[in-house]
């Protein structure tokens, strides 16, 4: 393939606003098409539905970046604590992988996910209550952010209180936009979550209660299941990655139903739709985007395209999520629509363990809100969102509108 590469445009606010008709575009171009993603990154984007899902069970392409020819990627990561962040199940390939998800694969089955719907259900009530009486709210910061904190710091046996602590390096962490994330700013932000983790994992030992990180300081020192960096690993993962996607899906949920208010007044209207809107949220504009990063083991072909080993492969869930060759009219937003098997959660082993858990917030959270905020409505222009530029997508702020009430 000899095109030059098209630039994903970070720094064009339009773009980040709505990155779908140049997703449109490349995908009607070819099924795999290079791009320069966020951090000036050079990846091989597959673009359509069919040849995304066989991509991500391909055991050719592998998660772990250190199979990447691209140097740059590890760079990215804190060079004192590469070896310890790349320990994570998101990062592994089998054998690592299966021994890692077994682990924590308990906690997020669909009983036990299905037991903590009173105490999400409490907590979204508690959130309301605190912010109905107003009658204006940021709905990221107020509501969509601190709910997800909340239930999986209650999971982990984490202190709420920390949550801004987490929340801040954990964001220096993960962002990406149009420049490389600053190294500096990478290494103070790990080193920073390092040692709130560590004394976490101590605190669990010295103490162990009836939580997650007890159980998995439980596995690493009696049963020897996990090293001491893959346990560090393991409970940043943990807590990044159990709440950063499911803000990013009840935010984007109201937002997607706030600029589509036909399709609001019929989720008001019939409440027994809400698990059907919840996918096509996560269809229609998705949490990750424009989807999940693999990494070439070996020259591989897809869809008649060579990609070279070491080669970026960016499996683009959001982009073959709107592939009209699977869902038909996908620009057009259908809380009714019916077929609807979408890539958002990945596919394959890799399938994200936490579907379950965000699946369920995302129902309580955006039902509740809907039927505690009589009037809801944006208070700014929909062109005037502020969506997160980069990799995981998502309002950063929603400012709203609502009935005053108790």
């Amino acid at each position: 393939m000899s095109e030059q590469p098209v630039l994903l445009p970070y720094a064009d606010p339009a773009f980040v606003a709505d990155p779908h008709p140049l997703y449109r575009q490349l995908r009607e171009e070819g099924p795999v098409r290079r791009v320069v993603a966020a951090g000036a990154l050079e990846a091989w984007l597959v673009t359509r539905y069919d040849d995304a899902l066989a991509a991500l069970s391909d055991a050719r392409l592998s998660s772990d970046v250190r199979d990447a020819s691209d140097a740059r990627l590890l760079r990215q990561l804190p060079e004192a604590e590469r070896e310890s962040l790349l320990s994570n199940m998101l990062r592994s390939d089998p054998p690592d992988h299966t021994r890692l998800r077994r682990l924590v694969s308990q906690a997020f089955t669909a009983r036990r996910v299905a037991a903590m719907r009173p105490r999400i259900q409490t907590l979204t009530d508690r959130l309301l209550d605190a912010l109905a009486p107003a009658g204006r709210a940021d709905l990221v910061a107020d509501f969509a952010l601190p709910l997800p904190v909340t239930v999986i710091s209650e999971l982990l046996g984490v202190p709420v209180d920390d949550r801004h602590d987490f929340q801040h390096w954990t964001d220096r962490l993960i962002r990406r936009g149009v420049r490389a994330p600053d190294p500096a700013v990478v290494d103070e932000a790990w080193r920073h979550m390092r040692a709130y983790v560590t004394g976490l994992i101590r605190e669990k030992r010295a103490e162990p209660g009836d939580d997650l990180l007890s159980g998995l300081v439980t596995a690493r020192d009696e049963e020897q299941r996990l090293s001491e960096d893959e346990l560090v690993a393991m409970v940043f993962l943990l807590l990044a990655a159990g709440y950063i996607t499911t803000v990013n899906l009840i935010g984007g949920g109201i937002a997607a139903l706030l600029t589509h208010p036909g399709q609001l007044d019929l989720l008001r209207s019939d409440p027994a739709l809400l698990p059907g809107a919840v996918e096509e949220f996560l269809r229609y504009d998705g949490p990750v985007s424009p989807g999940i990063a693999r990494f070439a083991r070996e020259d591989v072909e897809i869809a008649g395209v060579r990609v070279p080993r070491g080669a970026t492969v960016l499996i683009g869930s959001a982009v073959a999520d709107r592939d009209p060759a699977r869902f038909p009219d996908p620009d057009r937003l259908d809380i009714t629509r019916r077929d609807n098997a979408h890539l958002a959660f990945g596919h394959g082993i890799h399938y994200c363990l936490g579907a379950p858990l965000a699946r369920l917030e995302g129902e309580i959270a955006i039902g509740t809100a809907l039927r505690r905020l009589p009037g809801l409505a944006l208070a700014v222009r929909p062109e005037e969102i502020d969506w997160r530029p980069g990799g995981l997508r998502g309002p950063e702020s929603l400012p709203v509108t609502f009935v005053p009430g108790g």
